[in-house]
């Protein structure tokens, strides 16, 4: 159940980061968020209402290897939006 309780802190965290991220580099660049943010904000926020909802499916065969898919996932999205990030400040 820890584990469970740990992933959903991480995708909290995480997809929380790079919100603030977004709305740091607008706010560098002209106190006003971008429509470009507004989108990997709407992106971010539907990556965490996905992620939760098959973190919270109970239906699945081997809840072990469906979580720790989760996780890669988590990475995998995560690392796409810091992209996005990172290109939105350039």
């Amino acid at each position: 159940m820890a584990s469970v309780k740990n992933l959903k802190k991480d995708i909290n965290n995480v997809l929380g980061d790079i919100i603030e991220a977004v709305y740091i580099v607008d706010d560098s660049k002209n106190n006003v968020v971008s429509k470009e943010g507004e989108g990997i904000i709407d992106e971010t926020i539907s990556t965490f209402d996905e992620l939760i909802g098959k973190v919270n499916d109970r239906t699945v065969e081997n809840r072990q290897k469906h979580l720790k898919n989760v996780r890669a996932e988590l990475e995998t999205k995560a690392t796409g939006l810091v992209e996005k990030v990172n290109q939105l400040g350039s």
